[in-house]
């Protein structure tokens, strides 16, 4: 059986070399982190954090920052799935 995770995990380390750019490694998290929030849909959200939380070996560091990032966004608004723009 094939890990669900590990594509995503290639997917968000992907979008942290693409946002390297940016003045800080918070301020790429925060970038990645609202492009997590606005284009992945739920389950690929609560994957990802699971990952992050239980393991998160994988994840380069400023994807276990943004993913953290991501997670806070989640934990301020309650009800982040519902207010997620895709699915």
């Amino acid at each position: 059986m094939n890990d669900p995770t590990v594509p995503l995990i290639k997917m968000v380390n992907q979008i942290s070399l693409n946002n390297r750019y940016h003045d800080s490694d918070e301020a790429a998290a925060e970038q990645i982190a609202g492009h997590l929030k606005k284009f992945w849909a739920r389950d690929m959200k609560r994957q990802i954090i699971d990952y992050a939380e239980q393991d998160g070996s994988e994840l380069d560091p400023l994807s276990r920052l943004a993913v953290s990032r991501l997670k806070t966004m989640s934990d301020v608004v309650r009800d982040w799935e519902e207010t997620s723009d895709a699915g």
